[in-house]
């Protein structure tokens, strides 16, 4: 399937998602790790209005008492509440919402179907009024187009309540790379071919740099000062609070088991 609309239209669930972490995590001798929600695909996209598969999820984890992350860019994360609540009592959630922009139409054109920056901002901000740690991504950061509201972002997530930040590179893998030029030329074709030039500058000449060091960031003088005011930034704001995100992997206990003493 194509990362365009087939992406967007052709959507796969695992409907028994919960059942399947269940018969997972009551295996003997199961070693517990935190479980990250949000690494491949967000587990608040719209679809889960319906499935509920993410909410199921939470239930088993809470169950079992297992630390879980989450990232995501849907404010539909607030209709978990209770149960990160619950989960952040015992310190075993972690919540990163993604944030890109704060120009509504920038949004409209980049995220269609992903909750407004205001409904962002809001979801961090009950998130923490219910005690729940959450960090802000900055993701993708595209030369350009939004790298020029880093700081207001990060200000923005400060003021809502984020304990932390991070950002993300734009990165540009595979049939990625041509419909990302396509949605350039589309919506930005007078600055198309000074982005792709910043964008080549900081991944070696190419459009994608695959290298674990420096995929996320990407390097040369444009990536440089991106890290530069990033940095700057965070210090500035004190989102560097890491030590909100270290759950505790030792009160797993499954229902009729034993806590474990890992």
């Amino acid at each position: 399937m194509s990362p365009g609309l087939d992406f967007e239209t052709r959507l796969i669930a695992k409907t028994n998602a919960a059942a399947l972490l269940e018969q997972q995590l009551s295996k003997p001798g199961y070693s517990v790790a935190p479980i990250t929600l949000g690494a491949n695909t967000d587990p608040y996209q719209p679809i889960e209005r319906e499935y509920t598969l993410t909410r199921a999820t939470l239930q088993v984890l809470l169950r079992y008492r297992h630390p879980v992350t989450i990232i995501t860019k849907g404010s539909l994360i607030l209709r978990d509440l209770d149960l990160l609540a619950e989960l952040a009592k015992l310190n075993l959630v972690s919540v990163f919402i993604s944030l890109t922009s704060l120009d509504d139409e920038l949004k409209r054109i980049l995220e269609p179907r992903a909750a407004a920056p205001k409904a962002r901002l809001r979801a961090i901000r009950v998130l923490r009024d219910a005690g729940v740690p959450v960090g802000v991504l900055l993701a993708p950061m595209i030369p350009m187009i939004n790298d020029m509201e880093l700081e207001k972002l990060m200000a923005e997530a400060k003021a809502a309540g984020a304990l932390s930040a991070s950002y993300v590179m734009l990165r540009l893998p595979l049939e990625v790379a041509p419909l990302f030029e396509q949605w350039l030329q589309a919506h930005y074709p007078q600055r198309a071919e000074h982005v792709m030039s910043l964008v080549r500058q900081s991944r070696g000449g190419q459009v994608y740099d695959s290298r674990f060091g420096s995929r996320m960031r990407g390097e040369g003088v444009f990536a440089e000062l991106l890290a530069q005011r990033y940095s700057i930034a965070v210090k500035r704001l004190g989102l560097n609070h890491r030590e909100r995100f270290k759950l505790d992997c030792q009160a797993f206990c499954p229902p009729g088991g034993q806590m474990s003493l890992l």
